[in-house]
């Protein structure tokens, strides 16, 4: 009885690790601090690695991997080559199917710089 509570106790807090990853960083990190270089152009917009990456870490990595690979979220090592920028924007600012939208919780170049960064993996 008491193995049988502990894993309940386990499985509850892990369910809710996940839920609080999956939710993104509250108040949203607005400020822009111009750190970083551009590593290259997507479809005419420049794609700041480095912000990217940053915004990434701070609030997608506990769906969709360090790496990119997934796990409670899709993979996305290669989604620029199946969704266009517009569609990854799109999912990105209003959310999708199980994630949430991130309209109110990052800034519009963080958005735009996490775009550019996704949909040039291909």
């Amino acid at each position: 009885m008491k193995a049988l509570r502990s894993i309940w106790i386990v499985a509850i807090l892990s369910l809710m690790l996940v839920m609080a990853a999956c939710g993104g960083n509250g108040g949203g990190n607005k400020a822009n601090n111009g750190a970083g270089t551009n590593a290259g152009e997507q479809n005419g917009a420049a794609v700041n690695a480095a912000e990217a990456e940053a915004v990434y870490k701070q609030n997608c990595v506990g769906c969709h991997a360090v790496d990119l690979a997934g796990g409670v979220g899709p993979n996305l090592q290669a989604v620029g080559g199946k969704l266009t920028a517009e569609q990854i924007h799109d999912r990105i600012y209003n959310g999708a199917g199980g994630m949430p939208a991130y309209k109110d919780q990052l800034s519009k170049d963080e958005i735009d710089a996490l775009t550019n960064w996704l949909a040039s993996k291909k």
